[in-house]
């Protein structure tokens, strides 16, 4: 992967051709990057665990997920890809704009049952696995879908959007036999998309926990718990964790020196810099950029 695919939270790279907005290709964490940070985008995304395990979170709902597992990541919902401790995972991203579902302004299942899944008012799960009754079936659309995208004979489109159609079908067939949970806020929602799109934008500045408060109307006392409560970690750890991941980027991708990617990055003390990173990666930035 290069530096700009998993760029910003709010992905602006285009996943999908005009013609037929769907894309799909494979991944590895650590291999390829260590993690996929908090992001969102408009596109709807399945992530299919092809091997290994790890963790990947929905709009704060973060959960272990394992080879086979499938997980659907409608369009705006922030979502990050995580590696579980030493292990390795393999995934399959397969992304696709919701218009390559409709077949017009008045077609009826984008608007009873599309629509509603992907804003939620169908709510459904997101999580899918081995428990849940319809999974062998969920999983076989994913297996059509790969083999006509890697045979793609005349007529591919035609298959790939049928097996999609088939899958939601068996998703709201699903949603029919029990009640779905839904305990997503949507208020917090905004408020944590206003702070990461502050973060991407303005990470390489100095930004306080204060700025952050005002941002969102919060105290400070009242947004440090907020942010801790969501994501897990405090916001300067958050922040410092962020800029490293820049800075990883940036000693994988450019011949700069390491001062002036640590400035780049955010940091204006190259001994802090340099300890924090090593902190993170294990390694000094010299040796990492090596390596």
């Amino acid at each position: 992967m290069n530096i700009n695919e998993y760029q910003n939270y709010h992905e602006t790279k285009a996943h999908t051709s005009a013609e037929f907005p769907y894309n799909t290709y494979l991944c590895s964490i650590p291999l390829d990057f260590p993690g996929v940070p908090l992001h969102w985008h408009d596109e709807l995304e399945l992530v299919v665990i092809k091997r290994g395990q790890g963790f990947v979170s929905v709009d704060f709902d973060k959960r272990l997920v394992h080879s086979g597992d499938i997980i659907i990541i409608p369009p705006g919902c922030l979502h990050a890809i995580e590696q579980d401790d030493a292990f390795k995972m393999e995934y399959e991203n397969i992304i696709f704009k919701p218009d390559l579902l409709s077949s017009g302004a008045n077609d009826l299942c984008m608007i009873q049952y599309i629509v509603p899944l992907l804003d939620g008012s169908l709510p459904i799960e997101y999580f899918l696995t081995p428990a849940l009754g319809s999974f062998e079936a969920l999983s076989n659309c994913i297996r059509q879908i790969d083999l006509v995208c890697a045979d793609q004979t005349p007529g591919w489109q035609l298959a790939v959007k049928s097996s999609l159609f088939n899958f939601f079908f068996l998703l709201i067939s699903e949603r029919q036999k029990k009640t779905v949970s839904t305990s997503s806020n949507s208020k917090s929602l905004e408020k944590m998309k206003t702070v990461l799109k502050y973060v991407e934008n303005h990470y390489t500045e100095k930004l306080t926990i204060d700025d952050m408060a005002e941002l969102t109307y919060y105290s400070k006392s009242h947004f440090m718990k907020f942010f801790k409560a969501h994501m897990g970690i405090g916001f300067t750890e958050y922040l410092n964790d962020y800029r490293l991941t820049m800075a990883a980027r940036l000693l994988k991708s450019s011949d700069d020196s390491i001062l002036m990617i640590a400035d780049a990055s955010g940091f204006d003390n190259l001994s802090y810099f340099n300890r924090i990173f090593k902190r993170k990666y294990g390694i000094s930035p010299g040796a990492y950029r090596k390596a």
